[in-house]
């Protein structure tokens, strides 16, 4: 199953935006639809550890020059749950989600908004605010 939560294979769902095949065998990458879709295909390529996936997706103007996942394993993801999809725009978005990971045991939420836009016909994340838990 998808880690995102949809209920739908990984093949059926963010693989196909991350390119990985139903055979998990690389395959071409499509573009997320909308931004609810990349929302959960940037969560499903954190707990994959899909480092190239998540900066290709972020936008240019907010985007760290690395995110080190492969050093940084001590996060299990547990789960997301979208809390509201909104289209603000012709050309953005934002997404609320809740995403769950435990690190040396010890669980924690991330509740964040995020803000996306969408730029020459792709989905980018743009940056977003956290919540206080």
């Amino acid at each position: 199953m998808c880690p995102c939560g949809s209920g739908q294979t990984l093949s059926a769902c963010c693989g196909r935006y991350l390119g990985i095949g139903a055979d998990g065998a690389a395959r071409d990458a499509t573009t997320a639809p909308h931004a609810e879709a990349l929302m959960r295909s940037r969560y499903t390529a954190y707990v994959l550890g899909a480092e190239q996936y998540l900066l290709e997706t972020w936008h240019p103007d907010t985007r760290p020059a690395a995110l080190n996942l492969a050093t940084d394993r001590a996060n299990k993801w547990l789960g997301l749950s979208i809390k509201r999809f909104e289209g603000t725009g012709p050309d953005t978005a934002l997404v609320e989600f809740v995403a769950r990971y435990k690190v040396a045991g010890r669980a924690y939420r991330l509740h964040e908004t995020s803000r996306f836009v969408l730029k020459d016909g792709r989905w980018l994340y743009r940056d977003g605010t956290i919540h206080p838990a």
